[in-house]
């Protein structure tokens, strides 16, 4: 059941997350000003730790769509196969999103 609320919720999250991807984009197609105003943004701890969430978000969801994807072929429905598929999703998500962001800073030379 809380698993299905947090899918519920980071499905609302990433609503958020696409406006702001939405306004890099505008930015990034109207003017230099505008484009470093929204990087500056972005790069600072506040709008890093939205990314974060955004990105965690993101790779919940995904996992979580993949899961109810496995459910829809009715396997996996058992409570105790699906609490460990729960708790995979979590770990899951939270180790691809440290992947991206290592990936992300190393590409940027950052470590």
């Amino acid at each position: 059941m809380t698993m299905s609320i947090i899918h519920r919720i980071t499905g609302g999250a990433l609503y958020f997350g696409t406006l702001l991807v939405a306004a890099w984009l505008i930015a990034a197609s109207s003017s230099q000003a505008a484009f470093d105003w929204i990087n500056w943004a972005f790069g600072s701890w506040l709008g890093r730790l939205i990314l974060f969430g955004y990105t965690w978000a993101l790779m919940h969801h995904m996992l979580g769509g993949l899961r109810h994807l496995v459910w829809d072929t009715g396997a996996g429905l058992e409570k105790h196969t699906a609490s460990r598929i729960a708790w995979a999703t979590l770990a899951g998500s939270i180790v691809l999103t440290l992947l991206i962001w290592i990936a992300g800073y190393m590409a940027r030379g950052a470590l």
